[in-house]
């Protein structure tokens, strides 16, 4: 009898075999429910919510964000794939298929009587090897087309090849756009804006911005060239006073005054933008816009509507920051000292209305620092999807400029681990060779899941690769049109360096604390009430 029922009798215990089984089990469990997403040719499933809403999607991070997992085990192993998404951006699928077929090849010999805690210390052998082959199959390659390619590898696993393709050039046009020098990259300057309207092959980049609102009044142009912009923070309505206040006032003439007197204050704001525009434009075809973060009243929209000005009110704070970036200039905060050199520089400024909601497109500009990736599609599970994988998609860029290499992909690096482990494992001595040979059988199932997602045998598809590999020095990956032997190298498929160390060690630590759990004790407070 277990220690914990003298203590409590209400407590649920699972010891030794029996708790091995259940996390195993749970572990098995969430593999085969992602299994058949893994790679380009890996199936959608669909999720209906509480409400009847429908989400379709093969990402494995959305999966296992959307599913309600009631298993304390499979729940964990969810959190750690996630996490591994969170940071890196992509093999939330790989490293939970991973993490269950590795416990499921110790539970072979665990079954026959090898220790857990031997099998733990074999996976940590074996996973210090496969580092060492990581670093040695790693590529330095940063150009454009090596971007594009990594890109392309990571979208083509989450959404139809046709709109991958064109997502690629995409991000990395994208990426590279915001990119400084020696600065770390800030993926917060894409702003990516969705519109319901066209198909999802005209989602584009716009140089510049795109906000989700236009000009307040019906006489402002709706498209201007060549554009001054003057990005403020500044109240161009009457505002009250923080405090308390009342004014007293004995005739009519003295309100008069009081009321002059407050619409002059905004006025006088009103005019220095006019002045300036006069100014920096003066009999020219050149366009003027005014972004204001604050409000704009009636008025002040009158006389600056009258003069040929866009005002935009009550702009986001996030677009202000990237107005700045994208067109030049700089922001200001009071009207008392502006000058022509705060003005940014926009080529083409226009509205575009779509249904009852207005958009204000800002292009063409000089040197953008921060630019919009414009998502169009029929419908939000479209628009939805395809925000999902442009996320992932720009991870994937942002790694592989901050890493400056990459990995063979199409289970390339899965083989060679294989092959490199089966060598290493007759160097170890004891009884932790098995846990390097259940490791190695583990990794496996990459290759395996991408060959029957793609209509192959696997079985078939494993000899051929590894027939392929032995005695070459060239990495062998799958070729799922074919089911052949190919060189993902030659092919452009690469996959991110960090994905594969982050999968490696997580994976091994989650899988050994997992097979060393010897008792699963439901005996907190929560669980016994009643």
């Amino acid at each position: 009898m277990a220690a914990v029922k003298q203590l409590n009798p209400k407590a649920e215990v699972a010891r030794a075999a029996q708790a091995l089984d259940l996390n195993i089990s749970a572990a098995m469990g969430l593999q085969d429910v992602l299994r058949t997403n893994l790679g380009p040719k890996g199936t959608m499933k669909m999720l209906v919510g509480g409400a009847g809403d429908i989400k379709i999607t093969k990402d494995g991070n959305v999966l296992l964000h959307e599913m309600q997992i009631q298993h304390p085990t499979a729940s964990l192993i969810a959190r750690v794939a996630t996490a591994q998404d969170d940071i890196t951006g992509d093999g939330t699928t790989s490293n939970v298929l991973i993490i269950g077929e590795l416990l499921k090849q110790a539970k072979v010999y665990i079954t026959d009587g090898l220790h857990p805690r031997v099998a733990a210390e074999g996976f940590d052998l074996a996973k210090k090897k496969a580092l060492q082959v990581l670093e040695e199959m790693s590529v330095k390659k940063c150009s454009r087309d090596d971007l594009i390619n990594v890109a392309r590898t990571s979208l083509r696993t989450k959404v139809k090849s046709q709109v991958a393709d064109l997502l690629t050039e995409i991000i990395v046009d994208a990426v590279l756009a915001i990119k400084k020098e020696g600065e770390p990259l800030d993926l917060h300057m894409v702003e990516i804006m969705s519109m319901e309207h066209k198909t999802e092959m005209d989602t584009k980049l716009v140089k510049g911005l795109v906000m989700d609102h236009g000009a307040r009044h019906p006489d402002m142009p709706k498209k201007v060239t060549d554009a001054f912009i003057l990005t403020c923070n500044v109240s161009l309505e009457y505002e009250k006073s923080e405090v308390n206040s009342g004014f007293f006032y004995k005739s009519a003439e003295e309100r008069e005054k009081l009321v002059k007197a407050e619409r002059a204050f905004c006025d006088d704001k009103v005019q220095q933008i006019i002045d300036l525009k006069r100014a920096v434009v003066g009999n020219t075809d050149k366009g003027f816009v005014v972004i204001n973060q604050k409000g704009v009243d009636p008025n002040s929209l009158d006389a600056l509507a009258r003069e040929g000005i866009v005002a935009l009110r009550r702009a986001k704070r996030r677009n202000m920051e990237r107005i700045v970036l994208a067109c030049g200039g700089t922001a200001v905060n009071s009207f008392d000292d502006l000058k022509p050199e705060h003005l940014g520089h926009a080529g083409l400024f226009y509205e575009h209305v779509l249904g009852d909601d207005k958009y204000s497109f800002i292009e063409e500009c000089d040197n953008p620092q921060s630019v919009t990736i414009l998502i169009k599609g029929p419908n939000k599970h479209t628009i939805t999807q395809i925000k999902d994988a442009v996320r992932d998609g720009l991870r994937a860029v942002k790694n592989a400029v901050e890493d400056q290499m990459v990995v063979p992909g199409a289970g390339a690096f899965e083989i060679a681990v294989y092959q490199a482990l089966q060598e290493y494992k007759n160097e170890v001595r004891g009884k932790q060779r098995l846990g390097v040979q259940a490791f190695a059988e583990a990794m496996l199932i990459i290759p395996k899941c991408l060959a029957q997602n793609g209509g192959h045998d696997a079985q078939e598809c494993l000899v051929k690769m590894l027939q392929e590999h032995k005695g070459l020095d060239k990495c062998v990956g799958l070729d799922l049109v074919s089911g052949e032997a190919m060189y993902p190298a030659e092919a452009g498929i690469w996959d991110n360096y960090c994905v594969k160390k982050q999968l490696l060690n997580s994976c091994t630590v989650i899988s050994s604390n997992l097979l060393i759990v010897d008792e699963v004790m439901r005996a907190g407070m929560s669980s016994l009430k009643g």
